[in-house]
């Protein structure tokens, strides 16, 4: 991982954490992000999107997600949300894959129950494992449907 990368990484976790100087509902706010255009940008190898602090990408995110964004919901705390946005934007430079597909293999509902166990661990670890549990969710289902 570059420094580029990394900063990156750190800007991510800081939109997370303003969401709760906001107190927008964090499950809905981590959705709404991870679904977004500008999560998209973020995913992209180069966008102007990149080089903007979390201030400039909250008003983006309000802009596009105004109708999903909420003040009514569990506010996790600041330690939680910037772990998750941090290990979010992690994730999808150690993998390459999409905001979208990261957030389907786990949401924010995941990383809260995970956090106690994981916010200590070195990032690449703690991905790995939350791909373990996502695969054991799946293999679970297969199994019930048997």
């Amino acid at each position: 991982m570059d420094t580029l990368e990394l900063k990156l990484c750190d800007i991510q976790g800081r939109l997370f954490e303003l969401s709760v100087a906001q107190k927008l509902s964090s499950a809905t706010f981590a959705e709404a992000f991870m679904r977004s255009r500008v999560a998209v940008n973020l995913d992209d190898t180069y966008n102007r999107m990149q080089w903007a602090g979390e201030e400039y990408l909250m008003e983006e995110i309000q802009a596009e997600c105004s109708d999903k964004l909420t003040k009514t919901g569990k506010v996790y705390s600041t330690e939680e949300m910037y772990w998750m946005g941090y290990l979010y934007r992690y994730w999808h430079f150690m993998t390459g894959e999409s905001s979208l597909q990261i957030f389907r293999q786990a949401s924010a509902i995941t990383m809260r129950q995970n956090y106690l166990m994981f916010h200590t661990l070195d990032p690449e670890l703690a991905v790995e494992n939350l791909q373990e549990i996502h695969r054991q969710k799946i293999a679970a289902r297969k199994n019930a449907k048997r």
